[in-house]
């Protein structure tokens, strides 16, 4: 079934809008939320909550790609549970890791904006259409899906330590763009 028709079921709420989207993007938001919260079991709730959002979101909200739509929700609500998490001093992931990364181009301010703020929406996208294929993939696991190094250099065939310099070069660019369009750090 293809996505707009998918997106139909929801707006004439039908229940197989919830089947139909396990079916084709359930595994991939599990990949999103178990990159965030190692964890199997907060992963699916986290992806059974993405349903439950959709469901709600559908009507008034028509997205246009629905891969993307279903993504986000499943992203925000894994950091959501992953800070709620670190917050009660259990668990570990990637996310803090990844954090710490991109704070040497990227301060706490506007990390928490880059989603809502559209003009450093379009300067990442731009920054990252700049990135040759490998190291923006690279770049998208690690700091999208907060994949681990090692989980990289497996998926890409590549050693850690490649990929562990593909982050700092790409980090470092970054850096570079943000202060060529005035966002000083």
């Amino acid at each position: 079934m293809d996505d707009k028709e998918i997106i139909e079921l929801y707006w004439n709420r039908s229940e197989q809008a919830i089947s139909e989207t396990a079916d084709k993007y359930g595994s991939y938001c599990y990949y999103i939320a178990h990159g965030i919260l190692q964890d199997a079991g907060e992963s699916e709730e986290c992806v059974n909550d993405t349903y439950f959002r959709a469901w709600n979101a559908m009507p008034p909200h028509r997205p246009n790609h629905l891969r993307t739509f279903l993504g986000k929700i499943t992203r925000n609500l894994s950091l959501n549970r992953y800070e709620k998490r670190t917050a009660e001093k259990r668990g570990n992931g990637q996310m803090h890791l990844c954090l710490d990364e991109l704070l040497d181009c990227v301060s706490d301010n506007i990390g928490e904006r880059v989603a809502e703020d559209l003009a450093i929406k379009d300067l990442l996208n731009r920054f990252l259409e700049t990135l040759p294929k490998e190291m923006c993939n690279v770049f998208v696991r690690r700091y999208w899906y907060m994949n681990s190094i090692q989980e990289i250099a497996e998926g890409y065939g590549i050693s850690e330590n490649k990929v562990t310099v593909l982050l700092f070069r790409a980090r470092r660019k970054l850096k570079d763009m943000l202060e060529k369009e005035g966002i000083y750090l």
